[in-house]
């Protein structure tokens, strides 16, 4: 041992730099690649087709997303499973996602490739991931009418969320890391980002003007199409959709982020995360609320068929925040000048405007919220507030999430994406018991009986009503307070950042040197097309 290791105290020895990592190598050996790494970190390297191809990936996600939105209303209305067996169902899965995880983690991280890190499994998990999601949803086709307690049912939901969850944490690990191994340049990503939340949000706009209007025409009478089939259909439209789409991201796509050849072994990477402070932090908040619960049940869906009337009135509450969700993505710009590029402070100065907007909502709702147009009213201004900066807000924050891991990289020299995200994932787990037995009490301190059919003020009682909305409004004001804590300490902003940024891309050009001392080919090609592009600049 060194005499400098022997002089570190132990919180150098946890939270210090790795030896080998950007923070600690000397600026003698990083010094020769500045010009490449300054140039890396200013200079958009993604092609076209490498900026829409993760924004397809990310509409037929939002397609999912908007699915799931009414899984609940699936299980509960259309299965006719009780909701005691599934919230207990879904504590199990919960769980085996405890072993799951951290598995796929694992080999995430360890994974290289001709192909790279991220796209053999965005190639290959798909399809069985999209299928088995089909099945889950076709499920109340072939199983029919059954008694909601019949071992068939539950057998089936458990089985075919096994089999779904298994597939999702193959496929979304590295699909959400993907990104940020394309380009060493953060507007690069932030562009991706914004194409991204743009057709995302109208991915799930399209499932939230299908779904509500067919669900009441059918409670209605309307219509002879049930709701078993509309869950089926959409669901098949999600399947081809999600699948093709992630294929194509995987073929069309580069990795161009250099990574150490060979990883460090798990059992160092899996508690990288004591090396970032700025993941300890969010690690704390997310535990602080990780037993939180809404009750697990579908209180938008209820609200806009019972307490707004039916799909007429809720089109007419949710058309401002539509539109103006759709049109945010382009106010990103200006956002980024208010807020002179600094993530940080507009993350913190959006996430607050949404707190305002939900309490102020909760507040006037829950007090005319049996006065349908006036709430109507109500909701439609404040939630069009909230559409006004989702786009920014969005995109903000998830470069945000973005530094934070590459900090991870700058401390460790290594990028350990999928074992990083077992800690921070376990606390979910860990907290899952506590989490079902609130569900349960939540669900049952509202006082809404899902069995009557969900018509306007069908449940009858204004006190029912009122905790609906809260429900619906303003219970997860508190976890998001907590959530947002840490990021008035985050400091990783202006100089330092871009200096953080440089070292990383130093560092990966370093790693990137063959044998016989010359650099990869990628890098060789990107140094290329670099200069290229600043000779093109100087003729200009």
């Amino acid at each position: 041992m060194s005499e400098n290791n022997q002089n570190k105290s132990l919180s150098q020895k946890v939270f210090g730099a790795e030896a080998n990592s950007a923070a600690s190598i000397d600026e003698k050996s990083l010094g020769k690649y500045s010009d490449i790494a300054i140039r890396m970190f200013h200079t958009k390297v993604l092609k076209t087709s490498e900026m829409l191809l993760p924004a397809i990936g990310e509409l037929a996600g939002k397609f999912l997303v908007g699915l799931e939105t009414y899984k609940t209303v699936y299980y509960v209305t259309v299965l006719r499973l009780d909701m005691k067996y599934v919230t207990f169902i879904l504590m199990l899965i919960g769980i085996y996602d405890v072993l799951n995880n951290p598995l796929m983690g694992m080999a995430y991280d360890k994974t290289r490739s001709r192909w790279g890190k991220a796209r053999p499994y965005i190639l290959l998990s798909p399809l069985p991931f999209f299928l088995s999601t089909f099945i889950l949803y076709s499920g109340a086709i072939f199983l029919g009418k059954t008694p909601g307690d019949s071992p068939k049912k539950i057998i089936f939901l458990f089985v075919m969320l096994f089999i779904q969850e298994t597939f999702s944490t193959i496929y979304s690990i590295p699909r959400d890391n993907m990104v940020t191994l394309m380009s060493p340049n953060p507007k690069d990503r932030i562009t991706v980002g914004l194409l991204r939340s743009y057709l995302g949000n109208i991915g799930a706009q399209i499932i939230f003007a299908i779904f509500p209007p067919v669900f009441e025409l059918s409670n209605k009478g309307y219509i002879s199409i049930d709701l078993a089939t509309v869950f089926s259909i959409l669901a098949a439209f999600t399947a081809v959709l999600g699948t093709v789409g992630n294929i194509a991201m995987a073929i069309g796509c580069k990795e161009r982020i250099m990574l150490q050849p060979k990883p460090a072994p798990i059992t160092k990477t899996m508690f990288y995360v004591l090396k970032n402070k700025y993941a300890r932090r969010n690690f704390l908040a997310n535990f602080a609320v990780s037993w939180w619960s809404d009750g697990g049940y579908r209180w938008d869906f209820v609200t806009q068929q019972e307490i707004f009337g039916g799909s007429i009135p809720s089109l007419i509450a949710y058309t401002p925040f539509n539109i103006l969700d759709v049109l945010s993505v382009s106010f990103i710009p200006k956002f980024q000048k208010l807020f002179k590029y600094n993530n940080k402070k507009a993350v913190l100065w959006l996430r607050a405007w949404d707190l305002v907007s939900a309490l102020l909502m909760s507040i006037f709702g829950v007090m005319f919220v049996d006065k349908k147009w006036v709430i109507i009213g109500i909701y439609a201004l404040f939630h069009a507030l909230d559409g006004v900066n989702n786009g920014p807000a969005n995109v903000f924050e998830g470069e945000l999430e973005r530094e934070i891991n590459d900090y991870t990289e700058y401390m460790t020299g290594e990028r350990p994406d999928g074992t990083f995200g077992i800690l921070t994932g376990l606390i979910t787990k860990v907290t899952a018991p506590l989490n079902a037995y609130l569900t349960i009490k939540v669900f049952n301190w509202s006082g809404y009986d899902p069995n009557i059919t969900s018509v306007f003020w069908s449940q009858g009682n204004k006190l029912v009503y009122q905790k609906v909305f809260f429900l619906f409004a303003g219970i997860s004001l508190l976890p998001s307070v907590i959530k947002a804590i840490p990021y008035f300490f985050y400091d990783l902003t202006g100089e330092k950042r871009e200096k953080m940024y440089i070292a990383l891309n130093e560092r990966r050009a370093l790693i990137a040197k063959t044998k016989e001392n010359e650099l990869d080919e990628e890098i060789k090609d990107l140094a290329e097309m670099l200069g290229e592009e600043q000779t093109a600049d100087a003729a200009q």
